[in-house]
């Protein structure tokens, strides 16, 4: 899947959006990235699960199992484990930090990828991964649709993406959109400063 197409994609279907945004980091952006229109329409859930499990198959990591943050990377995170031949879990928000529910358990040793839809400060993945860690698993690589990180996202194993996408981001204080007028909205799923 060729970034290009990707974003084609992601534009046609109203997940990757214009505007002055209010990111739940805190910082502002004039683009917001909305997976989950992307992943509404299961052939293209299926499609980057499919691409993301060939870029980590050709990192040569062996899996055992799939484990993503609830909510944004629970349905990429099941096709990717769909598409690895593994089984599928999440992890969900429980206060402050992330705990593994429902009777999902892992096993110590356990080879696990952490799967997110985008990667922006790599909060929740490091979080996600660092309970695995702490469960016994082995993190062996993370995988998302969209890195827009620029790098920065502090991750210590193999991790593959099928866009990286830059996009600007600023402080209130530093954004030009602000500076203009203009009043950011928020967009996503979390309170501000949560991810």
């Amino acid at each position: 899947m060729p970034g290009d197409a990707l974003v084609r994609e992601l534009e046609a279907c109203g997940a990757l959006q214009r505007g002055h945004f209010l990111l739940s980091s805190g910082l502002h952006s004039p683009a917001y990235v909305q997976c989950a229109l992307y992943l509404e329409l299961p052939e293209r859930a299926r499609r980057a699960g499919a691409a993301i499990a060939e870029r980590l198959r050709a990192l040569g990591v062996e899996v055992d199992s799939v484990l993503s943050p609830a909510l944004g990377g629970v349905v990429i995170g099941h096709e990717v484990a769909a598409a690895l031949g593994v089984p599928f879990r999440f992890v969900e928000r429980e206060g402050q930090s992330m705990a593994l529910r429902r009777g999902f358990a892992l096993r110590p040793g356990e080879r696990v990828v952490v799967v997110e839809d985008v990667v922006t400060t790599g909060k929740s993945t490091r979080e996600t991964a660092a309970l695995a860690t702490a469960q016994g698993a082995e993190v062996a690589a993370i995988g998302s649709i969209i890195d827009r990180s620029g790098g920065r996202h502090g991750f210590r194993v193999p991790f593959a993406s099928l866009l990286p996408l830059d996009l600007p981001t600023w402080s209130a204080a530093e954004c030009p959109l602000c500076a203009g007028g203009s009043v950011a909205v928020k967009p996503g799923s979390r309170p501000s400063n949560s991810n």
